[in-house]
């Protein structure tokens, strides 16, 4: 169970760090961030990639202790609440996984305007 719930840290950690530096290249709907904000044009696609791999990096990176430390908390007990345990971890990771979707787009919104042009600064 703590192999597993080491799973998603490490792909936010490894995704992250990959999106950060090397956004995919072209526009594709199959891999990558792929929203209709981020696939405007190569400027938002960029700019969503570097945002979104930045925050999945810096999620990982403190989820994965926290996963470590609550799952040798559970260590030697029951089986049932070892499950138990590894289960509510995982769905809190999911929801850092998918929650991490919501500032990426308010961040292209607030650089962006609808046609994916950057806003400029005042």
């Amino acid at each position: 169970m703590l192999i597993m719930n080491m799973l998603i840290p490490l792909t936010m950690i490894c995704f992250g760090k990959m999106f950060q530096n090397h956004p995919p290249k072209e526009i594709n709907s199959t891999f990558g961030y792929r929203t209709t904000w981020s696939m405007k044009n190569k400027d938002t696609w960029k700019f969503a990639h570097k945002y979104f791999g930045k925050l999945w990096y810096i999620c990982g990176l403190l989820l994965l202790p926290l996963s470590i430390i609550l799952m040798l908390s559970v260590l030697g007990l029951e089986e049932k609440t070892i499950g138990y345990t590894g289960g509510m971890i995982c769905v809190a990771q999911l929801l850092f996984l998918i929650g991490s979707i919501l500032p990426v787009e308010l961040a292209l919104r607030k650089n962006f305007d609808q046609q994916g042009n950057r806003r400029q600064e005042l």
